[in-house]
C-alpha cells in the first residue's frame, strides 16, 4: 500500500473509531461502579435512531439542530441506562441478563427499529450532518493534516471526554469514590459513600455516552438511519474496555485500533485493492475476532485479577442490617 491509503486509513481509523471511544468511556465509568452494562448495543441504536429524527424534525440551522440532537441521543441513552440501573441496581437483577434483554429490546428488532418506521427516517439522508473542521489550513499538512485535523467536531470532542474522564478516575473525590464502590462497596459504604447513588449516576452517565456514540453513526459517519446502523459497535466498545485495562487513555487507543479495522476493508474496496480471498468478508469479520479473542481472555479468574477489573464488577450489592 501507498503513503496515500495508509494516511486515508489512519484518518478514518479515527473517524469509525470515535463512536466507540465514545461508548467504551462509557462503559468505563459504569464497570468502575461495579456494574456490567451489557446493553451498549441497544443504547447505541437508540441513540442514533433519536439523535437522527431530532435533526429531521427540529427547524433551525445546522449550528442549532447538530448539538440539540446530539444532546437528544445522549438522553435516550441516558433514559435507557436508568432502566437498566433500576434492574441490576435497585431490583439486584442479574446484569448479563438484564443487559442482553435491553439490547434485545431496544436494538435493532425492538425499540429503535419501531422508531425508525414509524417516522419513515430510512426514506431520507440527514437534514444536516458533521463535517470535517476547516482548522486554519492545517488539514492540508501531509499525513498529520488529514489525521488530527481533518476531523468534526465529534472526534475533538472525544478527545476532550478522554481528559476529562481519566482525571475524574485518578485525581477527584468522587473519581476516587466510584473506583471505591466498583472494588468494596461494602468497604465504600462503611466509610460512608452511597454505593446506590454512585452506581445509579454512572450507568446514566455511561447510557449518555453510548447514546453519543450512536448518534456518531447517524450525523457523522453515514448521515442516514438503517435498522442495526451500529453494527455490533457496542459489543466492541464493551470489549475495549477491557482491551484497555479499564484506563480511558487506553481506551482511545483501542478505539482507533479498532477503527482502523473497520475502516481498511471500505478503503481497500474503494481503491479495487485485494489482497486476500473473501477479503471484504474477513476483513469486516476481524473486530469481532477481536473481539472475542479478548473476551475469552479475561473470562478466567486469573486473566481478569491481572488486568485489572473491578473486584465487584457484576456484583449486585446488598446492604447489610446493622
Amino acid at each position: 500500500m501507498n503513503t496515500s491509503i495508509v494516511v486515508i486509513v489512519m484518518a478514518s481509523a479515527v473517524a469509525y473509531g470515535t463512536p466507540l471511544l465514545y461508548a467504551a468511556l462509557g462503559e468505563l465509568l459504569t464497570e468502575r461502579s461495579g456494574v456490567l452494562n451489557l446493553g451498549v448495543e441497544g443504547m447505541m441504536l437508540v441513540g442514533a435512531v433519536t439523535g437522527f429524527l431530532a435533526v429531521q424534525r427540529l427547524g433551525g440551522s445546522a449550528g442549532i439542530s447538530l448539538p440539540v440532537a446530539v444532546a437528544i441521543a445522549a438522553l435516550a441513552g441516558a433514559a435507557m441506562a436508568l432502566i437498566l440501573a433500576f434492574l441490576v441496581v435497585t431490583l439486584r437483577a442479574n446484569q448479563i441478563v438484564a443487559g442482553l434483554t435491553l439490547t434485545v429490546l431496544a436494538g435493532a428488532a425492538g425499540l429503535s427499529s419501531y422508531i425508525g418506521n414509524d417516522f419513515n427516517l430510512a426514506d431520507d439522508p440527514a437534514r444536516f450532518s458533521f463535517q470535517p473542521v476547516k482548522l486554519f489550513g492545517l488539514e492540508d499538512l501531509p499525513i498529520v493534516g488529514p489525521v488530527a485535523f481533518g476531523q468534526t467536531w465529534l472526534v475533538y470532542l472525544s478527545w476532550v471526554c478522554v481528559a476529562a474522564v481519566g482525571f475524574y478516575l485518578a485525581r477527584t473525590r468522587p473519581g476516587l469514590n466510584v473506583r471505591a464502590v466498583g472494588e468494596s462497596p461494602a468497604a465504600a459504604d462503611a466509610m460512608g459513600i452511597g454505593v446506590t447513588k454512585y452506581r445509579y449516576l454512572h450507568t446514566l452517565v455511561g447510557g449518555a455516552f453510548s447514546g453519543v456514540g450512536g448518534a456518531c453513526f447517524s450525523l457523522a459517519l453515514l448521515p442516514q438511519w438503517k435498522d442495526g446502523l451500529t453494527a455490533g459497535a457496542g459489543w466492541i466498545a464493551i470489549a475495549l474496555v477491557i482491551f484497555s485495562f479499564w484506563r480511558a487513555d487506553l481506551c482511545l487507543v483501542g478505539a482507533y485500533f479498532f477503527g482502523a479495522f473497520s475502516a481498511l476493508p471500505l478503503t481497500l474496496q474503494a481503491r479495487g485493492i485485494s489482497i486476500i480471498p473473501l477479503q471484504p468478508q474477513l476483513l469486516e469479520a476481524l473486530p469481532y475476532l477481536m473481539t472475542i479473542t479478548v473476551l475469552v481472555i479475561v473470562s478466567s479468574g486469573v486473566g481478569k485479577r491481572r488486568l485489572g477489573a473491578p473486584a465487584a464488577l457484576g456484583i449486585p450489592y446488598v446492604r447489610e442490617e446493622r
